[in-house]
């Protein structure tokens, strides 16, 4: 079987999937191929949704079982079932599956299952489930195939005892002792899952501070908050040797030159993530790979092969889910003769959904002055707003960094209550070359946390009011 189409997208992931609906919304014939059953990629199925609900689980049984007294809240005999929050996770996500396909049929998006390799830059083979076979031909090919969890040297995840965030969000039982290897954003939200259920966490970064890619006082601050919970936190530590035995996951780590043994009984590997590219046949249309395993593009996406782009994690960092979003967006409506904004990187949020949150755009203090900007910071602490005393979520800051010559906003962070909500004011701004006079000059609604904002603009400005 061969049809013809104007585009094709392999992969069905937050750059897949919305790259076909918006195809599907100006006229192209369009269709989408993944080779798994259910539709949204990995962020969908076992990464993004998944976790937030479980998360959202988490906060709820540390409200209850730790901060009830903290309200004038009485609970009795209180208990948390995992099986039951994994078990809504579940349901979240097929909830979501479904939307995600009403959604493409909407948009006249043909989708097949199956596994996608090139023939030339203009053709698919595609082979079924069942072993089916049958091609496509596209004017356009997009990739769109995301990543895979990295794996530790000489230590095969086996989803018994050592996990990647796949397994994670669907282990039956929560286990009484839980390395975790990396300390960015899938490290430490699986950390904090999992200690909320009772398990004994220790979390293993080579990294200075949790969160290394964002500002270090933001890590500090959620280090802090995770060892009060009772997680041990070891940063500037090394894994240099992780074995099984009979009785324990065993990592051999080294710090300052000293060794010790970590014992587990399941340890997650978080340690990056690495692309998707093995089996598309790249070579066989042209399409260039870097050393490091991403699809080689330019500012428009554009592969080295006329016709093929690539999207999301399979082109590289950052990889979020959001950036893939709006790079399908504006890879397709370049196709259609539209002229939408290019994806600018300093542009686009990180988040980190632990508690506190973390969220940030742009520099860090710290990148900034290394990129040579002249810079004027401020930070103002969540225990000056009201609404943030209110609600008992007080720890935490917002901090902006501008460049002192024209006033421009460089970067943001916000560490606290619902700062990967409140983060994108800042986003905005930015976007708009808004300064922070412009933010200082909004009338914010009292009382609300994103005051916050308001303080630290204050505070580029002159002085802030409430503190």
């Amino acid at each position: 079987m061969s049809e013809s189409y104007d585009l094709a997208i392999i992969g069905s992931g937050p750059g897949g999937y919305v790259a076909g609906i918006r195809a599907g919304q100006l006229g192209m014939k369009t269709i989408l191929v993944e080779r798994e059953p259910n539709l949204g990629g990995v962020c969908l199925n076992w990464g993004c949704i998944p976790t937030k609900a479980l998360i959202r689980n988490a906060e709820l049984v540390h409200l209850l079982l730790d901060r009830a007294d903290d309200f004038g809240i009485t609970v009795t005999d209180p208990s948390a079932s995992w099986t039951k929050a994994v078990e809504r996770s579940g349901r979240v996500v097929t909830r979501m599956n479904r939307g995600v396909a009403g959604l493409l049929r909407k948009a006249g998006v043909a989708v097949v299952q199956g596994t996608a390799r090139f023939t030339d830059a203009r053709t698919l083979a595609v082979t079924g489930p069942e072993g089916e076979a049958s091609t496509i031909a596209a004017k356009t090919i997009i990739v769109a195939t995301g990543s895979r969890s990295r794996p530790f040297p000489g230590l095969d995840a086996d989803g018994e005892r050592v996990l990647t965030s796949r397994h994670a969000v669907r282990l039956e039982d929560v286990p009484k002792r839980f390395l975790v290897m990396g300390a960015g954003a899938v490290g430490m939200e699986f950390a904090y899952v999992y200690r909320a259920y009772g398990a004994d966490v220790t979390v293993v970064e080579m990294a200075d501070s949790v969160l290394p890619l964002e500002d270090p006082e933001a890590g500090a601050l959620v280090a802090k908050h995770f060892a009060k919970s009772g997680i041990d936190v070891r940063t500037g530590t090394r894994v240099e040797r992780a074995e099984l035995t009979d009785a324990a996951v065993r990592l051999t780590v080294t710090k300052d030159g000293a060794t010790e043994v970590l014992e587990g009984d399941k340890v997650l590997v978080a340690i990056g993530r690495a692309p998707n590219t093995a089996d598309l046949d790249l070579e066989a249309a042209g399409v260039v790979v870097t050393d490091r395993g991403w699809i080689q593009v330019d500012d428009a996406c554009r592969t080295t092969a006329e016709g093929v782009y690539a999207i999301g994690d399979v082109a590289g960092p950052p990889m979020l889910a959001h950036k893939a979003s709006h790079e399908g967006v504006f890879v397709v409506e370049r196709l259609a003769g539209l002229n939408p904004h290019a994806v600018d990187a300093s542009f686009i949020p990180n988040c980190t959904y632990c508690q506190p949150q973390v969220a940030s755009i742009g520099y860090s203090e710290a990148r900034a002055r290394e990129a040579g900007y002249d810079v004027k910071v401020s930070k103002f602490p969540f225990i000056g707003i009201g609404k943030a005393v209110a609600i008992g979520e007080h720890d935490g800051f917002v901090k902006i960094v501008s460049d002192t010559r024209y006033g421009e906003i460089l970067g943001a962070t916000i560490v606290g209550p619902e700062a990967t909500e409140i983060i994108h004011e800042l986003v905005l701004a930015r976007s708009a070359e808004l300064t922070a006079d412009d933010l200082a000059a909004m009338v914010h609604a009292h009382p609300t946390l994103s005051e916050a904002i308001h303080e630290a603009a204050l505070g580029i400005t002159g002085l802030p009011i409430h503190i």
